[in-house]
Order: C-alpha cells, then sequence, then structure tokens
C-alpha cells in the first residue's frame, strides 16, 4: 500500500498535470478536478484492489465509476500516473480525435473509463448495477462511485439511492464531493440540498463523512471505514468535504474556477505553489 508521502507527491504532480492541460487548450474544468485530487490518487494508488491490466467486465477487481464527468482531467492524470496509458498522451486533451475528450467517454477505448459520463446524475445508476452483477458473478469486489454535490439536485439520483437501498446494494460506496460550489455559483444560492446526511439516512443508507476531504490520512481513515461497514446491508455514501480549486490559492473557495482555464501569468502561479514531484509530462 502506497505510503502518505508518496502520495502527497502524486497529488502535486496530479496538480501540475491538471494545471497543464486546461490551460494548453484555454478549456476544461480545473477547480473541481484539484479538489478531487487527493480523493481519487489515495483511493486508485492506496485502497482499490485494481488489476494491472484494464478490461472491461472488470471480474475480480474493485470498480471506479465517474458521475461527475467534467472533472476528467483528475481522472485523465490518475489513471495515467496508474500507468493505464502512457503520461505523454495526457498532452492530447480536448484535441481533435483525442481519446481525452472533455468529458470521459468509450468509443476510443481508453484504458480506465468505463461509462460515458458528460450527462451529470448517471453514475450511480450505473454504478448499481456493476454492484448488482458483482453479486450475481460471486464476486466479492467493490463497486466506487464519484458524484459532485450540485450533481444531486438531479433527479435520477434519488431513484437511484432509493433503489440501491431497497435492494440492499451493500457492496456498493458512493462519494459526494461536497466542495458548495457550481458553474453558477454556490450550491444553497443555486438550489439548495438541505441536510445531505439526513437526505441519505432517510433513504436507508449508511453514511459517513470526512471533515476534511483534502486531507490523504483522513481520506484512507474513512475509505477503510467506509469498506469495513460493507456487506452489511446498506450501501455506504461518504460525504467528502472538499475546497475546489484546492492547492492553488487563487482558485480556492469560489466557483469562478469551476470552469475556465488559467492564462499564462496564472499557470506560472499554480505551477509553483506545485513544484514537479513526478516528472511533467
Amino acid at each position: 500500500m502506497t505510503d502518505t508521502n508518496t502520495l502527497e507527491k502524486i497529488t502535486t504532480q496530479t496538480r501540475r498535470d491538471i494545471l497543464r492541460m486546461v490551460h494548453k487548450v484555454n478549456s476544461g474544468h480545473p477547480g473541481g478536478s484539484l479538489g478531487c485530487a487527493e480523493f481519487l490518487v489515495t483511493l486508485f494508488h492506496s485502497q482499490m484492489n485494481r488489476n494491472e491490466k484494464f478490461s472491461m467486465d472488470g471480474y475480480n477487481e474493485d470498480l471506479f465509476f465517474l458521475s461527475n464527468g467534467h472533472i476528467s482531467p483528475v481522472f485523465y492524470s490518475v489513471l495515467a500516473r496508474c500507468g493505464y496509458f502512457n503520461v505523454d498522451e495526457l498532452n492530447t486533451f480536448r484535441l481533435i480525435d483525442s481519446r481525452l475528450q472533455g468529458h470521459p467517454t468509450t468509443h476510443e477505448g481508453l484504458p480506465g473509463v468505463r461509462i460515458a459520463s458528460g450527462s451529470l446524475g448517471q453514475g450511480l445508476s450505473v454504478a448499481i448495477g456493476a454492484a448488482l452483477s458483482k453479486k450475481i458473478n460471486n464476486d466479492s469486489n467493490l463497486i466506487y462511485c464519484l458524484m459532485g454535490d450540485g450533481e444531486l439536485q438531479e433527479g435520477q439520483n434519488w431513484e437511484a439511492i432509493m433503489y440501491a437501498a431497497s435492494n440492499k446494494v451493500d457492496n456498493l460506496i458512493a462519494t459526494i464531493d461536497l466542495n458548495g460550489q457550481q458553474i453558477d455559483g454556490s450550491t444553497n444560492d443555486v438550489l439548495n440540498l438541505g441536510n445531505i446526511k439526513s437526505k441519505f439516512e432517510a433513504f436507508g443508507w449508511e453514511v459517513l463523512e470526512c471533515e476534511n476531504g483534502n486531507d490523504i490520512e483522513q481520506i484512507k481513515g474513512i475509505l477503510k471505514s467506509a469498506k469495513n461497514k460493507c456487506n452489511n446491508k446498506k450501501p455506504i455514501c461518504i460525504l467528502l468535504k472538499t475546497i475546489m480549486g484546492n492547492g492553488v490559492d487563487f482558485m480556492m473557495h469560489t466557483h469562478e474556477w469551476h470552469g475556465k482555464a488559467p492564462n499564462d501569468e496564472q499557470l506560472e502561479i499554480g505551477l509553483k505553489q506545485n513544484p514537479v514531484t513526478l516528472g511533467d509530462y
């Protein structure tokens, strides 16, 4: 299992990858990507049971589904740094005919990507289907899904949340990125979500809270707790409290960097705050 110091170095390099990808094409979503960097690095490099060679059937391994697909920059960086494809391919982000489109797609067969997730609100439904498939195939591995808090404003989520609890889908860990921001402002201002913990519990889920979703030790602890609570007749929800734009001071605590790329000067500032650890592509 990868130690925390190494995970922090990978996270720093991932932040560099994110900034450089969106800057090159002047397009993409750096805010949420930066906020989820610690979580996805820790999940993939330390917590998931993954096969070295990717296969779509996913038998005998844990599976991950990204529902909030606009944070593809962090997803692509993590997949590349895990060895699913060459790190140099990050240089093709959002280019014509690239496998690394703005939202993940499956038609080009990019290793690590199991669903196209450009439309918000659908990832949990797919994850539930995969979890049920694991049960049918007597595969004891787990399903992970990452969702955004603003994404919970989509109605399909609540049908899926109700279905998972009703059918005791207890090999599923769904994580909500609680950064309180979405493209048009704070989630409280756009469409207040109320008490998310109480809602999930009312629907029959086991809910865990991570107070600092940008702290690797806390992430390790909450994922370990979540895994220990699986196979107990309830699906698991992790409420991960993160900071949008984490690690780049001028991007933090604001929705303004949800979908805006840094200019040349801003890129250099962000890169200086995140020195090279593994090497740029």
